[in-house]
């Protein structure tokens, strides 16, 4: 039940869709893959939104360079872990909800663990490997797949429904080589706002959601576009073709 603190910190949400779905997004637990550019804006946002339960998970300590785009540290957090920056930064935002802040790498052997018990993922990361791994994880636990993306000032969003909508190996068969690219702070602010919007619509059933098509944004000319996507028959991770191994992980 929505308390009175809630339903006075939520009232201008509340307006716009009541206290049964204020408390759906009470109940809701979402994991974050990244606390970086785009898991900085959906984490702030799902946080004073007042989602109940927020999983965050990096392995990244903050660096000066990460500043002009990762709202959730500044200078006094430089060589802490992401996830403590995390951690203090929501709780100040939100300090009556949970927040699960953990220190880790994404791999084979610890996705499903990680994503555990959680409604939905969101997709927040800046390598193919890791969101390949997690895009599985969400089709076998039939889950929401929350993927985002940018790069200078283009980015990209896209909600995955499990078994209605393409994966994101379908839209994405092979990944791009990894690069240190360029971009601004607002393509980031950008992007993880419609994620952000996304798992709340998703939660509350409010809307039409980002499924079976790609938003696109060009900040360069401040175009927003869309691309219908279709499932892919042969896909190896939601197709009706034999699935194929997981994918590996690269050396280092």
């Amino acid at each position: 039940m929505v308390s009175k603190r809630e339903r006075e910190r939520y009232r201008r949400q509340i307006l716009l869709f009541g206290d049964d779905a204020q408390e759906c997004l009470k109940k809701a637990h979402i994991f974050i893959a990244g606390a970086g550019g785009l898991g900085s804006p959906v984490a702030i946002y799902l946080a004073v939104a007042g989602v109940g339960t927020i999983t965050i998970v990096d392995k990244d300590t903050v660096d000066l360079s990460n500043l002009n785009r990762q709202i959730l540290h500044s200078d006094r957090d430089i060589g802490m872990k992401k996830t403590v920056s995390a951690l203090e930064t929501l709780r100040e935002y939100n300090a009556d909800i949970t927040v699960n802040a953990i220190d880790a790498t994404i791999t084979a052997d610890n996705a499903r663990g990680l994503v555990g018990a959680a409604d939905g993922i969101v997709d927040a990361l800046d390598n193919y490997p890791a969101r390949y791994l997690l895009n599985r994880v969400a089709l076998e636990k039939n889950i929401p797949f929350f993927h985002g993306a940018i790069r200078g000032f283009y980015g990209q969003a896209t909600t995955i429904i499990p078994e209605k909508t393409a994966c994101l190996e379908c839209i994405f068969p092979r990944a791009p080589p990894p690069e240190v690219f360029p971009v601004i702070g607002a393509t980031a602010g950008v992007i993880g706002a419609v994620q952000a919007n996304e798992v709340i619509k998703y939660l509350t059933g409010k809307g039409t959601l980002l499924a079976g098509r790609l938003f696109t944004w060009d900040g360069l000319c401040a175009a927003a576009e869309e691309i219908v996507i279709e499932k892919n028959p042969a896909c190896p991770a939601c197709g009706t073709a034999p699935a194929s191994e997981q994918p590996r992980e690269k050396k280092k």
